[in-house]
């Protein structure tokens, strides 16, 4: 069969940079806010006529960031191992296309506002369509290996149910103070990739700290500790070495986690 070729629309844009910060469905993106940006000289603005009456979109996207694909993958919290990829949501795939129903906030010329947003900043967006509740939710149907027996039973065992993360009182003045130097949402992506579970996975930079538990989000190292489906954020450490930062001179960002490690760091040491 002949190949396809496809061109994007334009492109998305969010506070989301990497793969380990991005909700793994839209319904788990609540509050996300982000703006799809239409390239110009296309005629999309008259494309776009009669859509703004639409609370929510199909957002059709390319996973630019992903290399090669994968039969059988693990998904996020599954119990019950390994699923076909045909079977799952992940962006493993032939051909690394994804779907994302967004809601639509706003139009402003070339710009579409959109929430529950769970794409990553610069993701090529394919084609836009308008959801209708009407054909396109059907509550009732079968659920595959997500349900536990009866294909109408409404009790889901695979995905695990999320994750209560919380931060004890030192590590959420730790948070604030990184928040408010750098304009990272430091907590927000704590709590998005904490609530999938405390298990290391290819998704999640999590590995054993001594006697607690460590995430790794961008250079930053959050520590926490696991009680049942309860996980305390204990507290926050730049991710370089006190030997690094001497050696940093003036760069911005490593200014910020010298003063960070002189004025606020507390806890075990990095690794």
């Amino acid at each position: 069969m002949r190949s396809l070729t496809l061109s994007p629309i334009g492109l998305i844009r969010t506070t989301l940079t990497e793969r380990v910060e991005a909700p793994r469905q839209p319904a788990a993106a609540h509050g996300h806010a982000g703006t799809i940006e239409l390239f110009p000289g296309q005629h999309y603005k008259d494309a776009l006529a009669e859509l703004e009456g639409f609370e929510r979109i199909w957002v059709l996207f390319w996973f630019d960031r992903n290399e090669g694909w994968r039969p059988k993958v693990l998904p996020p919290r599954s119990t019950s191992g390994r699923k076909g990829v045909f079977a799952t949501r992940s962006p493993h795939r032939p051909n690394p296309l994804g779907l994302s129903a967004l809601r639509l906030t706003g139009i402003d010329g070339l710009r579409l506002h959109v929430t529950h947003v769970d794409l990553l900043d610069g993701t090529p967006v394919l084609d836009i369509k308008p959801y209708i509740a009407y054909t396109d939710a059907w509550p009732d149907s079968a659920s595959g290996w997500l349900q536990t027996a009866s294909p109408r039973s409404d009790a889901v065992a695979d995905p695990l149910p999320g994750w209560q993360v919380t931060f004890t009182p030192g590590a959420a003045a730790q948070v604030a103070w990184i928040e408010q130097r750098t304009g990272a949402p430091l907590a927000e992506r704590i709590r998005a990739t904490l609530a999938l579970g405390p298990q290391p996975h290819a998704y999640r930079r999590i590995r054993r700290a001594g006697e607690a538990w460590q995430l790794a989000v961008r250079d930053w190292r959050a520590h926490f500790t696991v009680d049942g489906q309860r996980i305390t954020v204990t507290g926050i450490r730049s991710g370089y070495r006190d030997s690094a930062l001497a050696r940093a001179g003036d760069n911005p960002a490593m200014v910020v986690h010298r003063e960070y490690v002189m004025q606020c760091q507390a806890g075990p040491e990095p690794g």
